[in-house]
């Protein structure tokens, strides 16, 4: 009768919120799922001498994952050649082909340099995002979000903090050991 009816009604209507919802999961996950082979031999360096040769601002987006406010990196506005490295390490992360403007308020790239990053899972917001860091510090550079532009339609979406910018005609540092 009526409460079979209302019973399926509701069965339906959750499978159906459901699958959006699974649908976009899915999706963040299989960008995490390309978390890269990693070659890159991690560091093995404690917070405190992170905290010691990072600006405190740095050291909290670094490696307590914090977040620098929309609109506060000169980066956002950055648009010469050249290559974005960690903060922290000076792994090369980014290079300036893939950086665009987002309008989000945070530099923004299209994909990294393969390898250089890692990915896990992120409920802090409540939805499931993406959040990327570095493979050879561990430093949080920000979350991977699946409404950028085309061909990838991915949007890397950094803390400015987080990077350093090297002129294309400038050395890249010696990596931090």
């Amino acid at each position: 009768g009526i409460i079979m009816k209302r019973r399926v009604f509701l069965q339906g209507f959750s499978v159906a919120v459901s699958i959006p919802l699974l649908s976009l999961f899915y999706s963040l996950q299989a960008i995490a799922n390309t978390a890269y082979s990693v070659p890159i031999t991690p560091l093995n360096k404690s917070r405190e001498a992170w905290r010691k040769l990072l600006s405190s601002e740095a050291f909290r987006v670094l490696f307590e994952e914090d977040t620098e406010p929309p609109g506060s990196s000169a980066l956002n506005n950055e648009a010469r050649d050249g290559t974005y490295i960690c903060a922290a390490c000076y792994l090369p992360l980014f290079k300036s082909a893939y950086k665009y403007d987002s309008g989000t308020g945070w530099p923004s790239f299209t994909q990294p340099i393969a390898q250089h990053v890692g990915t896990k899972r992120d409920f802090k917001m409540i939805i499931p995002r993406i959040e990327y860091h570095c493979v050879r510090c561990g430093g949080h550079q920000g979350h991977v979000f699946k409404d950028g532009p085309p061909p990838r339609r991915e949007r890397w979406c950094n803390n400015g903090l987080a990077l350093r910018f090297v002129l294309l005609e400038d050395s890249l540092p010696v990596l931090r050991s």
